[in-house]
């Protein structure tokens, strides 16, 4: 029997946490990325009508014994999932869903979904942000694939771009401002700056602040054209951190760096996100980005606590480094 599913729509963002919690968990993974057709994939995972006929024949074939022990989801298709596969191994696979399904929790043996998600019950674990792998060993990892960067003078600014989305417009007076910032910033401060775009970045933002940094020591990565990504390098030599404020995913793994963390809001933030940045700052994980923070008392690192309370939950044996 395979140890764990890692079920996703491919999206990186839904991978990452997914596979976060499976290699906390200490599970042997596969991972299968699935996409539902309609009209499954306007109503995943409420519509389970047809069962494996929601996903083209290739991707259903692999829905088929022998079962997992734990099939772990993130994102809507993959919800669909997990709550079938649930069903169709007689109970034999447990299933866990990351984030809010849009569906009753008593479909799935655990949820987990970040508080701004306004999720309870009794088998949900709410962290305050996404899962991820950031943690002391993986910051370690990342300086030691990334040496060269002990070389660029400090501070060293890590910028991290996502891009816009419902109610948060990264337009042309949002990079005004950032950059506006950043000058400031460098003028006072000096240092470097290493910058890393996302695929949901847009172009014109990644070369108005490539050009703003022209002359600035430092890394700019804005894309596969650039080589390797340097993400786990920037987050372990950054001395300070600014995110674009979007990305839950991002500013969770940036808050798990301890140092100070920044970003940048120039308008009303939608409910849910507005949430989460409020629990941030209130942790002191979050900071204005002229703000002059100090680092958060401890680092926001939540995945290896959810992973312990799903094995104790689910009764699963986590597996030990070492003889």
């Amino acid at each position: 029997m395979q140890d764990a599913w890692v079920i996703t729509d491919g999206a990186a963002g839904n991978q990452r946490q997914a596979l976060a919690l499976a290699l906390a968990l200490r599970l042997d993974n596969r991972g299968l990325v699935l996409g539902t057709r309609a009209p499954w994939s306007w109503l995943a995972p409420r519509l389970t009508l047809g069962g494996r006929l929601a996903w083209p024949a290739a991707q259903r074939s692999v829905l088929a014994p022998p079962w997992p022990a734990l099939a772990i989801g993130c994102g809507r298709d993959a919800a669909l999932a997990t709550r079938l596969i649930r069903r169709l191994s007689a109970g034999a696979c447990r299933s866990v869903q990351i984030l809010d399904p849009r569906a009753p929790a008593r479909h799935w043996d655990l949820l987990i979904a970040p508080r701004h998600d306004d999720l309870e019950g009794s088998n949900v674990l709410r962290p305050i942000g996404s899962l991820h792998p950031v943690d002391a060993a993986w910051l370690a990892a990342g300086r030691e694939a990334h040496a060269a960067f002990a070389a660029l003078p400090r501070p060293r600014l890590a910028l991290l771009l996502g891009g816009p989305r419902r109610g948060v417009a990264l337009d042309t007076a949002w990079t005004a401002a950032l950059i506006a910032s950043l000058r400031a910033r460098l003028a006072r401060d000096g240092g470097s700056v290493l910058l890393c775009a996302s695929r949901r970045t847009p172009p014109a933002l990644v070369a108005a602040v490539s050009d703003a940094l022209a002359g600035v020591p430092g890394v700019r990565w804005r894309g596969e054209a650039d080589g390797r990504n340097p993400y786990p390098g920037l987050l372990a030599w950054a001395d300070r951190v600014i995110v674009s404020p979007d990305s839950v995913n991002m500013l969770s793994e940036a808050a798990a760096t301890g140092v100070p963390v920044h970003t940048l809001t120039r308008a009303a933030l939608p409910r849910r996100l507005a949430r989460f940045h409020a629990a941030l700052r209130a942790g002191g994980w979050l900071a204005d980005i002229d703000a002059d923070s100090a680092p958060p008392v401890r680092p926001l690192r939540e995945t290896a606590a959810i992973a312990a309370e799903v094995a104790r939950r689910l009764g699963l044996g986590m597996a030990h480094d070492g003889p």
